[in-house]
């Protein structure tokens, strides 16, 4: 048996009487890349939102079955939510850098929890930004306003943010759907370095994105999950015809 670090079992996921997720059961490995794909509207970026619990913040959003992290069950009522998002990392379709120093962007998680230290945060803040494929371009520029960045590395400055609290599990939403070609390929680098430290979980509607940074893919459609299966399996030989089509650009 291959170890499990996301287990979802029957989830229903209801926003008032619209059901958005329908049943969804699969299981994610440690320390790989499972892509979510699928068209527009189809539950895989709701879906990833579970996984940290960001649809708490809509009022009408309802859940049913379970979702556990290392065994324990994230929406069981005595889960703290903040320390759950500490262990669950997520970065944005659309960077979303703090209106401040690049420095400060990244020590804000390990400032809210406690490091006071500038020379702890100093170390956190480097660590992560070569964690980040950051540092070099950086490094003489960490009091200048993270604004200021490019695209790509605004990104960058908001995965370090991310990594900066040492998270075991990292959601990223279409991480590089605004960004150049140039840009997207550092993401992809960084992904493919990234998981020997983390599991990660990317939103993608970029097939070839998809199939040159996951291990695993999960095809959504309608709020089902029609096939989980190896990367190199599902764009080979898929199960479903769904799959299939959606595969070779028949729909989507």
């Amino acid at each position: 048996m291959k170890p499990i670090k996301i287990h979802v079992e029957n989830l229903d996921l209801f926003y008032g009487n619209v059901q958005a997720l329908k049943k969804i059961s699969l299981g994610l490995e440690p320390n790989k890349v499972t892509a979510l794909m699928g068209p527009s509207g189809c539950g895989k970026s709701t879906f990833l939102r579970t996984l940290n619990r960001m649809n708490d913040l809509i009022d009408s959003c309802r859940i049913e079955g379970t979702i556990e992290i290392d065994g324990e069950n994230i929406y069981s009522k005595d889960v703290d939510v903040v320390a759950l998002r500490k262990k669950v990392g997520m970065v944005f379709q659309k960077s979303n850098p703090f209106p401040k120093s690049i420095y400060d962007n990244i020590a804000y998680g390990p400032r809210i929890n406690g490091v006071t230290k500038k020379k702890e945060l100093d170390e956190i803040v480097e660590q992560s930004c070569i964690k980040a494929a950051l540092w070099n371009e950086v490094k003489d520029r960490l009091n200048e306003s993270a604004i200021g960045l490019s695209g790509g590395q605004q990104q960058r400055v908001c995965i370090a943010r991310a990594l900066a609290v040492n998270p075991e599990v990292l959601l990223m939403d279409e991480p590089a759907s605004a960004l150049d070609p140039i840009a997207t390929a550092k993401i992809e680098e960084l992904i493919y370095e990234l998981k020997s430290m983390i599991t990660i979980v990317i939103v993608t509607h970029n097939l070839q994105q998809a199939a040159r940074v996951s291990d695993k893919c999960a095809f959504f459609l309608s709020g089902e999950l029609v096939e989980f299966s190896s990367t190199r399996k599902m764009f080979t030989k898929p199960i479903d015809e769904r799959t299939l089509r959606y595969i070779s650009g028949k729909f989507g």
